[in-house]
């Protein structure tokens, strides 16, 4: 069986309200981390759909709610988080304990480091770089819970399912060429969002084994997104009706004028 990355956790993530999260054997949910919003999902012909500021980095929340173990295999753009590769169901993925809680936070470089990610055009994402903008646009989830699960023995040694020699593959190095094709076709008036390939950052994950119950998913979440710009132009959000705080007055200075209360 192929080696999981787990993340390990130091600290719980405060939790957000539920009527925001994605999913059923495990909440997904998506974070502004400049301002720590949570991106209130979009329903829209099938798909959820959240809005992304450019320039900001964002998160992906994935909290267990299942009885045992869950590996979440998670892509954006279509490539997988943690090899760079194109995404499939078979690929290795996180893994969190009952009730675990963790905020994916960027692209694995290493077992201490990831490239945050950040909302940027689509022809500066990531994938648009490495020559593969067909699914930029798309953040997804594929939850598998596991077949079987043996406590950690306690106090033991780490045991790393790799050799040491590829704890530190990295992503393949982006294209300093842009991809023009990333927004051709594009219904919206502004550029398409993708997920770019930003600053390092610490984030720790340790290996562990995991055996999946079926080869497929139990559940898959796709969230897409997009700037508020570009949903708002193509209706996926509505803008709110325009309403005058009060009534237009043709002389607004002769209203009636009376002796106002002292001061205090």
């Amino acid at each position: 069986m192929k080696p999981i990355l787990w993340c390990v956790l130091f600290a719980a993530v405060a939790q957000a309200p539920a009527a925001f999260a994605l999913g059923r054997i495990a909440d997904v949910e998506i974070i502004d981390r400049d301002t720590g919003e949570v991106l209130s999902p979009h329903y829209y012909r099938g798909d959820y759909w959240v809005a992304g500021r450019p320039g900001a980095k964002y998160a992906i929340r994935i909290h267990n709610y299942a009885q045992g173990r869950i590996l979440a295999v998670t892509s954006v753009d279509g490539v997988n988080v943690l090899s760079g590769e194109d995404a499939s169901f078979e690929q290795d993925g996180y893994v969190f304990y009952p009730t675990q809680e963790y905020d994916i936070t960027g692209w694995r470089k290493s077992r201490a480091e990831v490239a945050a990610f950040t909302f940027t055009d689509a022809a500066a994402s990531y994938a648009g770089l490495t020559g593969r903008p067909a699914n930029i646009g798309v953040i997804g989830v594929a939850l598998f819970p596991e077949r079987q699960y043996s406590p950690p023995v306690t106090n033991a040694e780490p045991q790393f399912a790799r050799p040491p020699a590829e704890e530190s593959q990295a992503l393949p190095a982006p294209s300093a060429q842009r991809q023009a094709d990333a927004v051709a076709g594009a219904t919206a008036p502004a550029a398409k969002l993708g997920t770019g390939h930003g600053e390092r950052e610490r984030s720790l994950v340790e290996f562990v084994d995991f055996q999946r119950q079926d080869a497929q998913p139990a559940e898959v979440i796709r969230i897409r997104y997009d700037s508020l710009e570009n949903l708002l132009a193509r209706g996926i959000i509505r803008r709110p009706p325009h309403r005058p705080t009060s009534a237009p007055e043709p002389f607004p200075a002769e209203r009636a004028h009376f002796v106002p209360d002292p001061p205090g």
